[in-house]
């Protein structure tokens, strides 16, 4: 168990890793349009990009990966991440930049849905959904350290400092897991027929749909989180930066606490998200021009905001179980898609009608996430018939044992 734990935190690392250079950049696009010479549009492609890849590509490149040792998946990914900052932090063409952009980008799916799936093989059935969140654990400290690092270190460095970081923190990942992954052939590898028949099914499209209305609910007001705190609450960028790192570390503790309500239950945890976000939204309309409220408002809502990967991976496995490599990847394009969704639908609503009526795009997607999660479970109760109601993972057990 000691060695199955560390490989865990391993995986973990490696998380943190990926969700630092996919959002870092994010960070350090001025250093990257000024280095490259291309207009600040045009590097926004270099987020953008990553993101439409993964979720388009995939769950054709999980499934393509499905036959091969999981430790031989993980550490090609992780691999591929640090070449890719390597890349960026040498490379002064554009077009390059771009290009290592897109190929980690098809890897990103595949190493989080190997990397979840490994976490829950590797414990006990009653750990199992601890594993998962502690793996999750890595996007959060991802959030909280690895993005504001990044882009200390190009404003106060330089910006190839910034991506050797994220380089060095791959390289680290990369060797944990040559040294403590256990090797993980596929001895019962299930047929691409067999995974893709979970589409065939309604109550996986309703909770696909509830985990794109989520995110979009989330997004749709975090993905202007500056803008919302310098224009309504009046904070200049020290204090906006501060609520940054604030609102990143509470998400670490929230990612936890929202794993051991899961695991108590995971239906009702997942209803009731969707009621926390309306919640917070509403509490930070009411007190967003308040200064002191808003602080504390701020650390609410990263609180709520951190359960929204935990509990929408863990709802959507409960209905790819028999497929769960290829559901957490269904898992990674759809919440991409609802990312890119709510941040659509905010952008415009920010530019037509002012930040304060951001958190309403985000109470009217929570609201939709309600109503479909409370169809989903309709069928249920209409006598469809459904696996146990456990986290992800909890039926992957007796393949790999440490």
């Amino acid at each position: 168990m000691r060695k199955a734990s560390v490989t865990v935190l391993v995986l973990a690392l490696g998380v943190f890793g990926i969700i630092t250079t996919e959002m870092g950049m994010v960070g350090v696009l001025p250093q990257v349009s000024a280095a490259l010479d291309v207009a600040p549009s045009t590097a926004g492609w270099l987020v953008g990009v990553f993101a439409l890849v993964i979720a388009v590509s995939g769950p054709f490149t999980t499934l393509l990966a499905s036959g091969i040792d999981r430790k031989k998946v993980l550490a090609t990914a992780i691999a591929v991440f640090a070449v890719s900052n390597a890349v960026y932090a040498l490379t002064t063409q554009y077009e390059v930049m771009l290009a290592f952009r897109i190929v980690p980008a098809l890897f990103h799916p595949v190493f989080f849905a190997v990397a979840l799936a490994t976490a829950a093989r590797l414990v006990p059935a009653e750990d199992a959904t601890r594993a998962t969140t502690t793996v999750f654990g890595g996007v959060t400290v991802g959030f909280a350290f690895g993005v504001p690092l990044t882009s200390y270190l190009a404003e106060h460095v330089s910006l190839a400092t910034a991506f050797w970081f994220g380089a060095l923190v791959n390289l680290l990942a990369f060797i944990g897991m040559l040294l403590f992954v256990p090797p993980m052939p596929v001895s019962q590898r299930v047929s691409y027929g067999a995974q893709l028949k979970v589409l065939k099914r309604l109550r996986l499209w309703l909770t696909i749909a509830s985990v794109v209305l989520v995110f979009a609910a989330m997004f749709s007001v975090y993905g202007y989180f500056a803008e919302y705190l310098g224009q309504v609450t009046h904070m200049d960028g020290t204090w906006v930066s501060a609520m940054l790192m604030a609102f990143g570390v509470v998400m670490v503790l929230g990612n936890f606490v929202f794993g051991e309500l899961l695991r108590r239950d995971l239906i009702r945890t997942a209803v009731g998200y969707p009621v926390l976000c309306l919640l917070v939204y509403v509490l930070l309309y009411t007190v967003g021009p308040l200064f002191a409220p808003m602080v504390v408002a701020v650390l609410v809502w990263g609180a709520v905001h951190s359960g929204g990967l935990v509990v929408s991976q863990s709802w959507l496995g409960r209905d790819a179980s028999d497929a769960p490599e290829f559901g957490n990847s269904l898992f990674i394009s759809f919440s991409n898609l609802g990312i890119t969704v709510g941040t659509a639908v905010g952008g415009w609503v920010l530019s037509a009608y002012g930040a304060r009526q951001l958190t309403w795009v985000g109470t009217g997607f929570a609201v939709a996430a309600l109503l479909v999660t409370a169809l989903r479970l309709s069928l249920d109760r209409a006598g469809v018939r459904q696996a146990p109601s456990v986290a992800f993972g909890e039926q992957m057990h007796g393949e790999v044992r440490t």
